[in-house]
């Protein structure tokens, strides 16, 4: 079942920590993927400086300033599309960004394509990539899972991208700084779980700041 509104309508910060060890689903052309999350960063309001609503409204951030459980999409350095959830009240521009995924459903395809993004720059087989490299990178996670600016502003409850409840048991999870940013970097709003081989960043960030143990119960992941 699909986290509803309320899931998303609460502190950023909340949110982001419980949406590890839940499942991104994404259905295109009739291809479904999946994987836990296992790394998030929150954004949150117009006084933080590396949040797309620094700036105030524009075009591009209006998702953040619509209602909790609406995907955001943007292209980084026009480049990769990066995937967020919108939370808290409408109005109050804040996301979760997701930045890793353990792959679950369509191992293959996310593979594909992959390899196909690759194609250009450097020569690499389907095979190659490791099951925990696909998603890894919020990057190479929508490359994976083929989410494109097709799915902003799209609702998490009932579009083609959705959250549902995880399929994992999920050990401690560590949070620390945000990282591929120049800008609020001091704020510990990166969460991950901790030690997991799918996490990003290179290993000295994501050594232990502070932790806390939380558990999962397995359950099954349905769109």
């Amino acid at each position: 079942m699909r986290l509803p509104p309320s899931f998303y309508r609460r502190p950023t910060l909340t949110v982001a920590r419980e949406l590890l060890g839940k499942v991104l689903v994404h259905t295109r052309d009739g291809l479904i993927t999946s994987g836990a999350i296992v790394e998030v960063e929150a954004y949150i309001g117009e006084d933080d400086p590396a949040c797309h609503a620094a700036t105030g409204p524009t075009a591009r951030n209006a998702p953040l300033y619509g209602a909790p459980g609406l995907v955001y999409v943007y292209l980084n350095y026009g480049i990769h599309a990066l995937v967020n959830a919108v939370t808290e009240d409408e109005g109050r521009p804040a996301a979760v960004l997701i930045r890793a995924l353990d792959p679950i459903d369509g191992i293959d395809i996310m593979r594909e394509r992959r390899a196909q993004a690759a194609k250009g720059r450097r020569p690499r087989s389907r095979a190659s990539v490791g099951v925990h490299d696909l998603c890894r990178g919020p990057g190479n996670l929508t490359m994976a899972m083929g989410i494109t600016l097709d799915e902003n502003q799209m609702d998490l409850e009932s579009g083609s991208l959705g959250i549902v409840e995880g399929g994992l048991t999920m050990g401690a999870i560590t949070s620390g700084p945000r990282i591929g940013i120049r800008v609020g970097t001091e704020r510990p709003w990166r969460l991950w779980v901790s030690d997991h081989p799918a996490v990003s960043g290179p290993a000295r960030l994501n050594a232990a700041i502070t932790s806390t143990a939380v558990r999962r119960r397995r359950s099954t992941s349905t769109v």
